[in-house]
């Protein structure tokens, strides 16, 4: 079995692209530009779930037990929180 070195990679195009943030809501997956979302590089998770409220037009209590990652791309993921067992 042969690995490629290049699908280990994040693409350079990805890289070079201004960070978004990913959110998954009621089963729908959606990008959202950050600067969509006027977020300063230092934004509390509670500011991240209330600026994706607004966006997704949501009560931000609807978020409440989202989660928050940020990666190092500059790129923010907010998902349900992960229950295993």
């Amino acid at each position: 079995m042969s690995l490629h070195p290049q699908l280990f990679h994040a693409p350079a195009a990805r890289l070079d692209r201004p960070p978004v943030l990913h959110v998954r809501f009621d089963g729908v997956s959606r990008d959202l530009p950050l600067e969509r979302l006027d977020l300063g590089p230092g934004a509390s998770d509670e500011t991240v779930r209330a600026a994706v409220a607004r966006v997704l037009e949501l009560s931000p209590e609807r978020l409440a037990g989202y989660v928050v990652e940020r990666h190092a791309t500059g790129n923010l993921t907010v998902r349900p929180e992960a229950v295993f067992g």
